[in-house]
């Protein structure tokens, strides 16, 4: 996918999905730079990060006490949805320090759990592109028509996109 399909997609998806997306921790008087206090509360963290393939995401925002929500948006895989854009909402979240663990909803037999960490990465300011980076094992969870679940673990490396490519936050009810 060419990096303006994916523009368009994201653009797309704004205009479709506004109330799903979830940013905190930004104001006009810091110009997108975490405070001290998300800093230390794990609220910097929020954002939209990579997912598996290009035009895929991850949103996770970090709320009070290291609770985690979000969701996973894919293309499906499947037979019945192969290419159809599909949203999975994190069932369960936590954040502790810089561990970071979360497991989906299950959307046409596939679930995702994720184990591991936040990071530093290679941007260079808050709001650079992988100024943060969630680095761990993601676990996809499939069942087939028999029931039986097959899980494949993967290492991963999610980058956090730039700031001006985040959509304004809305808060899930």
């Amino acid at each position: 996918m060419t990096a303006r399909k994916t523009t368009l997609l994201l653009l797309g998806l704004l205009l479709v999905c506004p109330p799903l997306w979830a940013q905190e921790g930004k104001s006009p008087n810091n110009a997108g730079e975490p405070s001290p206090k998300d800093e230390n509360s794990g609220r910097a963290y929020s954002g939209m990060y990579t997912f598996l393939k290009d035009g895929e995401f991850v949103q996770v925002t970090v709320e009070d006490e290291g609770h985690v929500t979000g969701f996973i948006s894919r293309f499906g895989d499947g037979d019945s949805d192969k290419g159809a854009f599909l949203n999975q909402f994190f069932k369960t979240g936590k954040l502790e320090g810089n561990k970071l663990n979360f497991t989906t909803e299950i959307v046409h037999g596939v679930s995702f759990t994720f184990s591991g960490t936040v990071e530093r990465g290679e941007g260079k300011a808050p709001g650079d592109e992988a100024y943060y980076v969630l680095r761990g094992v993601l676990t996809e969870h499939a069942s087939d028509q028999n029931k039986n679940v097959n899980s494949r673990k993967r290492d991963v490396l999610f980058k956090i996109f730039p700031a001006d490519a985040t959509p304004t936050a809305v808060m899930r009810n």
